[in-house]
């Protein structure tokens, strides 16, 4: 029991998390808006074409242009269940499982060095007594098995810090 209660309460704080970090403030699609120019709509240099052979910022806050990874994340089990997950997208919804989902990431310089977490976080599946445990979940980094929930019984869930 103090597990379920345990996985609930993480999985209703990440998504509390993921709610307030992912307002759009100002920005569409991951992009942030341009400011009217003072000209009445000639675009500045900034707008130009020539600008678009140049690194553009992101919304990560660096310019992209680093090393790129095929993250895949998997949730096994039968039926449906709530998943949390983050990788280039964010994301908490019911979901059919089996549930699989593949991007790629590409990396800042600065998150070459730091770091980028992905993870993901399954809900309770019915168990072979009966009992309702974690769901398994996996990550794999360029088709590489990085981290597992040792078949649901790790309720953290998974993640993986990619550099």
């Amino acid at each position: 029991m103090r597990r379920t209660v345990t996985g609930v309460a993480l999985l209703v704080a990440a998504a509390a998390l993921l709610t307030g970090c992912g307002s759009d403030s100002g920005k569409a699609d991951g992009k942030a808006k341009a400011a009217p120019s003072a000209d009445g709509g000639k675009p500045s240099a900034a707008q130009s074409p020539s600008a678009a052979a140049t690194p553009t910022a992101t919304a990560k806050g660096g310019a992209k242009g680093g090393a790129t990874h095929e993250v895949t994340l998997e949730v096994e089990g039968q039926g449906q269940t709530p998943v949390m997950y983050h990788v280039d997208s964010s994301g908490f919804e019911p979901q059919t499982l089996p549930w699989a989902k593949t991007e790629t990431v590409e990396l800042t310089a600065a998150e070459q060095k730091v770091g980028y977490l992905v993870s993901v976080v399954p809900g309770s599946v019915k168990a072979a007594d009966g009992s309702l445990q974690q769901a398994a979940c996996t990550i794999k980094v360029d088709g590489k098995k990085v981290a597992d929930n040792e078949g649901g019984k790790n309720a953290k869930g998974c993640s993986y810090l990619i550099k």
